[in-house]
């Protein structure tokens, strides 16, 4: 499974190279290896810990007890498989909200919008600090629901193929970017999600399906200062070099 997010990230990096969405003003350099260093760490540890250990056996614990919902109601496999997607992408999203209202949360994820520039390495760029409150997270929610540990995975690496298509710095045509996002994050209407505008930081919280947003009023569909003028990043950091942590 963690095939996908990996060949998504790939081809997603060698499109952004030929049909790129915006000039980068910092270029690759020092904030790939911010992302490939925090990305690491976090797989090494945290993730590793989520996706062989944490998530499986929470699943398993729930299953065998019969707790959470799925355990006590009768799906087709195709019924449980789309409610626990469309219920964990739902998560997932007021997860991403409340590390925005939350100033201790808020102080882990500002480490992914500390980014200058958007691209796909934008998409592993986060503090293992998001990264172990995003596992208990999950986990509260695997009981809550009693998905089974295969279902969960699929979700998993389904989300990260999409977060590393939505960081991409990808040039997509209107005619395809409009009707798309009525299902799918698309990487220009997240990037409005990274504008150096606070308010528009609290717009488009979805990592793979808009409609959340859509349907709790967060959307957005472009920045303020226009789809070309907009300024990615952090408002304290305007001044500062690429950050690096190596």
């Amino acid at each position: 499974m963690a095939l996908l997010p990996a060949i998504t990230f790939a081809l997603v990096a060698l499109a952004e190279w030929f049909w790129p969405r915006r000039r980068l003003q910092f270029g690759r350099g020092r904030r790939w290896l911010t992302g490939i260093t925090l990305f690491a760490s976090n797989r090494a540890t945290i993730w590793l810990l989520a996706w062989f250990i944490a998530i499986p056996s929470v699943a398993l614990w729930a299953q065998s007890q019969s707790f959470g919902l799925f355990n006590q109601i009768t799906l087709p496999l195709w019924g449980e498989i789309l409610a626990t997607f469309l219920l964990f992408d739902f998560a997932l999203w007021l997860q991403h909200l409340l590390t925005h209202k939350i100033p201790l949360l808020w102080r882990f994820h500002k480490v992914h919008h500390a980014d200058p520039d958007m691209d796909v390495s934008t998409a592993i760029r986060f503090h293992p600090g998001e990264i172990a409150f995003s596992l208990l997270w999950k986990c509260g929610w695997v009981i809550a629901l009693g998905a089974s540990a295969p279902i969960i995975l699929a979700f998993e690496a389904w989300l990260a193929a999409n977060a590393a298509f939505n960081h991409g710095n990808l040039e997509l045509p209107r005619w395809l970017d409009r009707p798309l996002r009525w299902l799918l994050v698309t990487p220009d209407m997240h990037l409005v999600h990274h504008s150096v505008l606070i308010d528009e930081q609290q717009h488009n919280y979805g990592f793979a399906l808009t409609w959340w947003d859509r349907l709790f009023g967060s959307y957005q569909n472009e920045s303020a200062l226009g789809r070309e003028k907009q300024t990615i990043g952090l408002a304290e950091l305007q001044s500062a070099a690429p950050t690096r942590i190596v």
